[in-house]
């Protein structure tokens, strides 16, 4: 690493979540003065909520803001990408506060707006996801009739991952912290300086929010807030990808793990409900841990309390795989197989606990 980027990197660790922080100081401010701000009056009584009260859901914004502060310490060589980069996620960005502000967006639209703004990607910078550790599919990826339309679903996947998670306070922020330093470590094992600095400030920036999102929930991310960090992480694996070569998919894959088997987890449950993919519930992992503290432990009048425990709980089991990811990083086969004994873990517990929950409620109170 050169001095020029090791100083880069530490401005952006020092600077970033302070931008983040207090923009986000601002925007609980200025919410007692502007209630849109604070979303929809009946937002906090959706199906999928899982807070009490009306909170500014623009954590976004000062998300947004700070990734756009970024480009004044990117690395010379890869600034001109990064504007564009950046100018690409505002798409998604813009989509997302829309719905934060209490314009009714529908999850399709959203998920559109993540294809235009990787298509713009794609247009702008000309790179797609190029393998996915398996040889065959590969070579086949190559080709852009290919290699674009999986592009695509990943970082919709992705994107809608970290919102799906998005239910209680700190879990997809924390999610997304640890994931960047664990591909920021994956990169600095692979030689690319240049990625692990802009992990490492896209982490800076999400713990700015963080503070103030765990555990008192003072302010939400919101669908910009959440849409635009799936979108930035999932676009960050790829690159590294494109100019790590040792990089295994896989390694990548388990530093996004939590969102990506949230997501196959609310398509396996919706389908067999003859439900649509995008219909919200309150089903995700985390909502089923929070309902069982409340049920076991707390009492439904605890919710305050069962939101935070419920990270807390969840924190070792999001943070596992992003830290096999780093061991694993240039072991394709090895972070293979890591990805399906997760997924067993993942569905197998799941199943286990809905079961458990379901026999706690039918026991008769004695």
């Amino acid at each position: 690493m050169t001095i020029e980027t090791t100083l880069l990197v530490q401005q952006n660790v020092s600077l970033l979540p302070l931008v983040s922080f207090f923009g986000c100081i601002a925007l609980i401010l200025l919410a007692r003065v502007y209630p849109r701000l604070r979303g929809r009056a009946g937002d906090e009584t959706a199906v999928q909520s899982m807070h009490v009260g009306q909170t500014p859901r623009v954590g976004g914004i000062a998300i947004f803001g700070a990734l756009a502060c970024s480009t004044f310490f990117a690395p010379e060589t890869i600034l001109r990408n990064y504007i564009e980069f950046m100018f690409a996620t505002s798409i998604v960005f813009v989509v997302g506060l829309k719905e934060d502000l209490g314009f009714h967006v529908s999850p399709r639209a959203r998920l559109f707006a993540v294809v235009i703004a990787s298509l713009t990607v794609i247009a702008l910078i000309g790179m797609w996801l190029p393998r996915i550790g398996v040889p065959f599919v590969d070579q086949l990826l190559a080709y852009w009739f290919l290699g674009i339309p999986f592009t695509l679903l990943i970082t919709a996947g992705v994107s809608n991952g970290f919102n799906l998670i998005d239910g209680v306070n700190g879990l997809a922020s924390l999610t997304a912290i640890c994931a960047a330093i664990a591909m920021a470590l994956i990169a600095r094992q692979a030689g690319n300086i240049e990625m692990m600095g802009l992990c490492l400030m896209l982490a800076a920036v999400v713990f700015g929010f963080f503070v103030l999102n765990y555990p008192f929930g003072f302010i939400f991310l919101g669908d910009a807030g959440a849409y635009t960090i799936g979108f930035v992480l999932s676009w960050f694996g790829i690159v590294l990808l494109i100019n790590a070569p040792a990089v295994s998919p896989w390694a990548v894959l388990l530093a996004l793990f939590w969102p990506l088997a949230d997501t196959l987890l609310a398509m396996s449950r919706r389908s067999r409900s003859n439900k649509e993919a995008m219909t919200p519930d309150r089903l995700h992992y985390h909502q089923l841990v929070m309902r069982t503290i409340e049920i076991v432990f707390l009492g439904r009048n605890k919710r305050h309390l069962s939101n935070s425990l419920t990270t807390l709980i969840l924190a070792p089991f999001v943070i596992a795989p992003q830290i096999v990811a780093v061991l694993l990083w240039d072991q394709n086969l090895n972070a293979l197989l890591a990805v399906l004994v997760f997924l067993v873990l993942f569905f197998g517990s799941y199943v286990f606990a809905v079961a458990a929950v379901r026999n706690r409620k039918r026991r008769p109170r004695g």
